[in-house]
C-alpha cells in the first residue's frame, strides 16, 4: 500500500500519522510506498528545489521509514517530482536535443538526479528494500542514456533493489528495464480490461526477465470508476460497492499470472479519515469500505502462496 502521498510538510511524524501507518498495516500489506513529491514550477522548469516547503523534511521521511519498518513493513521509498501549476508530470519535456538558451533535459536530469540520489542515500542509510526512480514520466521516458546515468548514480550510493514506476500502457515502450532490477507500472486498467492488458504486458517481462508488479493500482469508492480508475476527479456518488467489484476483478486477473508479484495499492493518507466517516469517503484508499475486509483476506493468501 502507498502511503502518505504527496509528503506535505508537517503531516508525516505526528500522532495522526503513527495512528494511520499502523491501521495501514493491518490490511495484511507486507509492503508500503512512502511517496513524497517535491514540485517544480512549471512542466519546462528545470529546478526541482526538493528541499523546500511544501515537501516533506529528511527528518520526516526517516520517521515514516522508521515507522514503517516497526510495523513490520518492508518499504519502498518512492520521491516524485510535480508540477506547482497543476500539470501532470508526464507533460514534463524539453525538445529531444539540447539548444543553448532554450531549458534542456540536460539541466532537467542534472536536479532531477540530485533529488533521487538524495533520496537513495536516505534509503541506504535506513534499509529500504527499494527505491523508486520515477513515476509516470511519460515525456521523459525516452531519454534513455539519462535515465542510464540516473540509475548508475544511484548504485553508487544505494545497494537496495531500484525500480522505475512507468504509467498505464506505457510497459512495452520503455527502452531501458535492463537497467532496474525491477519493472513496474501504474495499472490502472478499466475493469474489463485487465486480460487484455496482462497480455499486452506478459510478454515485456518475459523478454526483460526482470520481476514486476504494479507499483500503483486501485479504484476510487465511486461510481463509474471501475471503467475510469485513473480518474480521481470523475464525477459519481460514493460507492464501496465500485470499489470491490473493481479489486475483485483485479485481484482474479492479477493473480492468474504467476509473473505479477504484488499490488502496491494507491493510497493511504498520513492524516486518515475517521472511521464513522467512510461510506461517505470516494477516494482512494479502502478504509472502512467493504474492500477492507476482501484485501486483506487477499493479501495474506497471496504472502503465503508458496509460487
Amino acid at each position: 500500500m502507498t502511503w502518505g502521498w504527496v509528503g506535505t510538510r508537517g503531516t508525516w511524524a505526528t500522532p495522526r500519522a503513527a495512528d494511520s501507518m499502523a491501521r495501514m498495516a493491518e490490511t495484511g500489506a507486507n509492503w508500503t510506498a512512502l511517496a513524497y513529491s517535491a514540485l517544480q514550477a512549471t512542466a519546462f522548469s528545470t529546478e526541482i528545489p526538493f528541499h523546500d516547503e511544501p515537501t516533506a523534511t529528511d527528518e520526516e521521511i526517516v520517521w515514516a521509514i522508521r515507522e514503517a519498518h516497526g510495523l513490520g513493513l518492508k518499504v519502498c521509498l518512492k520521491p516524485v517530482v510535480n508540477v506547482a501549476d497543476g500539470t501532470w508530470r508526464a507533460f514534463i519535456g524539453f525538445f529531444d536535443w539540447d539548444v543553448p538558451d532554450e531549458p534542456s533535459w540536460t539541466e532537467w536530469f542534472a536536479s532531477y538526479t540530485a533529488f533521487i540520489v538524495h533520496a537513495a542515500r536516505i534509503a541506504q542509510a535506513e534499509g529500504c528494500a527499494m527505491l523508486c526512480i520515477g513515476c509516470e514520466m511519460v515525456r521523459a521516458d525516452g531519454q534513455e542514456a539519462h535515465w542510464r546515468t540516473l540509475v548508475a548514480a544511484v548504485r553508487d550510493v544505494y545497494d537496495g533493489l531500484i525500480t522505475y514506476n512507468c504509467d498505464k500502457y506505457q510497459e512495452d515502450r520503455v527502452t531501458w528495464w535492463d537497467a532496474v532490477d525491477v519493472i513496474s507500472s501504474s495499472g490502472y486498467y478499466p475493469i474489463d480490461a485487465w486480460e487484455a492488458q496482462l497480455d499486452r504486458i506478459a510478454p515485456v517481462v518475459a523478454a526483460a526477465g526482470k520481476p514486476f508488479f504494479f507499483m500503483e493500482a486501485g479504484c476510487p469508492s465511486r461510481e463509474g470508476s471501475a471503467q475510469r480508475p485513473n480518474d480521481w476527479q470523475l464525477a459519481g456518488a460514493p460507492s464501496g460497492a465500485e470499489q470491490l467489484r473493481y479489486y475483485a476483478e483485479m485481484f482474479r486477473a492479477c493473480r492468474d499470472r504467476d509473473w505479477v508479484q504484488g499490488l502496491m495499492l494507491w493510497d493511504w493518507p498520513a492524516e486518515l479519515y475517521d472511521l464513522r466517516d467512510a461510506a461517505a469517503n470516494d477516494d482512494y484508499c479502502p478504509y472502512g469500505k467493504p474492500a477492507a475486509a476482501f484485501l486483506r483476506e487477499q493479501y495474506v493468501s497471496w504472502a503465503g502462496s508458496t509460487r
